[in-house]
This record gives C-alpha cells, sequence and structure tokens, in this order.
C-alpha cells in the first residue's frame, strides 16, 4: 500500500492503486470534525473527480471507538456565528463531493457515527458496519439541525416515518437495528468492518471502471426523477459503455474463458 497523509486524514492505495481507503484520523477526538478535517476531505474527495485510477473508496475511521462523532464542538464553542457559517460552507462542499464521488465508496463503521459522522456514512454508497457500531443524528438534542444531508438521505434509505423519529427523538440506533431497517449492508464481528469492505472495494474495482461509474452515475440521478426519464438516463449511460474498448475486452475474454484487463477506456 502506498500512503499519503493530510493534517486529519489517512489515505492509502492499494499496489495497484485501484482501492483507496479514506481514512478520519482523530481517534483521540472520536474523529470528529474540524475545520482542518473538513478541508481535507474536500481537497481528498474533490481530488477523486480528476482521478482515473480508483475504482472504489473505502472510507472509515480511524480506532475503534468511532467511525466520526460530528462536527468537533469544542472548536465550535469558541466560534462567532461568522465562523461556524463559513466552517460549515466547508463541511456542505465536502460532503456533497462525498455523495457525488464518481466510484463507489464503502463506508466501513466501527463505534460511533453521530451526527455528522452518521451523515458521512450515509452520504457513501452503502455502509459495512462492526456489531457494535451505533448511529444517530441527535442534533436537535443540541438545538442543531443535520446540516449535511440527514434529512433528505435517511428518509430515502430507511423511510420518512423511521427517519423523522430519529432526526425529531436524536435518539441511537445500534447496529442490528441498523441492518433491520436498511441502513447497513453487511453487519460483521466487531473491528472487521474495514477488511470486509476492503474485499468488497476490491471485488469492484475488477469489473469494468466505465460500467461501474455509469451504472453509478444512473442509479444516483435516475432515483431523483421520473421513471420515464430515469430510463433515458439509463439508456444514454449504457450506450456511452457500449462503445469502449472495455466492452470489447469483456467479451472477448469471456469467451476465451479467462478474467478481462480492463483499462477504463
Amino acid at each position: 500500500m502506498s500512503a499519503a497523509s493530510y493534517r486529519h486524514l489517512l489515505v492509502t492505495r492499494s499496489d495497484d492503486a485501484r482501492v483507496v481507503t479514506v481514512t478520519l484520523n482523530r481517534p483521540e477526538q472520536m474523529n470528529a470534525m474540524n475545520t482542518a478535517m473538513g478541508e481535507d476531505l474536500l481537497a481528498c474527495f474533490d481530488g477523486f473527480q480528476r482521478d482515473p485510477d480508483v475504482r472504489a473508496i473505502v472510507f472509515t475511521g480511524a480506532g475503534d471507538r468511532a467511525f466520526c462523532a460530528g462536527g468537533d464542538l469544542k472548536e465550535r464553542n469558541a466560534m462567532t456565528d461568522e465562523a461556524w457559517r463559513a466552517q460549515h460552507v466547508i463541511f456542505e462542499q465536502a460532503a456533497f463531493r462525498v455523495l457525488r464521488c464518481p466510484v463507489p465508496v464503502i463506508a466501513a463503521v466501527e463505534g460511533f457515527a453521530l451526527a455528522g459522522g452518521c451523515e458521512l456514512a450515509i452520504l457513501s454508497d452503502f455502509i459495512v458496519a462492526g456489531e457494535t457500531a451505533v448511529f444517530g443524528v441527535p442534533e436537535t438534542t443540541l438545538g442543531i439541525f443535520p446540516g449535511i444531508g440527514g434529512t433528505q438521505l435517511l428518509p430515502r434509505i430507511v423511510g420518512a416515518p423511521l427517519a423523522k423519529e430519529l432526526i425529531f427523538t436524536g435518539r441511537r440506533m445500534k447496529a442490528d437495528e441498523a441492518k433491520a431497517a436498511g441502513l447497513v449492508n453487511h453487519l460483521v464481528a466487531a473491528g472487521q468492518a474495514r477488511a470486509t469492505a476492503t474485499r468488497i472495494a476490491a471485488t469492484i474495482a475488477q469489473n469494468g471502471p466505465i460500467a461501474v461509474r455509469q451504472a453509478k452515475k444512473a442509479i444516483a440521478y435516475g432515483a431523483e426523477t421520473d421513471l420515464d426519464t430515469a430510463m433515458i438516463l439509463a439508456i444514454e449511460a449504457y450506450n456511452a459503455t457500449v462503445v469502449t474498448e472495455d466492452r470489447l475486452e469483456g467479451v472477448r475474454a469471456f469467451n476465451e474463458k479467462r478474467q478481462p484487463e480492463f483499462k477504463g477506456k
């Protein structure tokens, strides 16, 4: 693995550079997001927009206590309203980059994923959680509001009634309930979330990268429109895929009974 360090992120790449692991790296603070971490996330995920090599991302937190406990309220306690708003713009932009990352993002959650941390997890494409994981959006208990997508993403994932309950009450959801509600795709033994997510990412990375990117785009934008328009978007994504060298390689490899060697072209 090759590695690159930000101030509060650790970014590692597999030997072939196809699987990238992004680790929130403030374990002593339960990986709470301060301004510097927000800037790091924005720069990191903005870079993925222009990275032709990456095929899948594992998004996790350092240590076993928390994926992310939310915003760093100790830092925010000393902020003026103006500084708070300026910081939140950074968080908003970083969140949107995670949501619209062109390749699959798998959140590997151990411990707490609360407030903005829960939102970062659900901004990912899906979640792998250790059995001791805990999810929650408790912002209203502090007189705040889930500010980076929780009010929009949670209802789409678990349904409006449960999302309303979680947001209005601020109660926490244990991993088994999160799995039953559809918030978590895979529930694994404590400490195994990252390894499981990495195996899934490696499987994704073996597939046609253009096909995967186009499929993600079709799903993301198709879900936000009417079915007729979504079908048109999906057909356009298919047509963009079928003219590639990768499609020719995939068919050729199938007929030759071997693994395809996709180039992303």
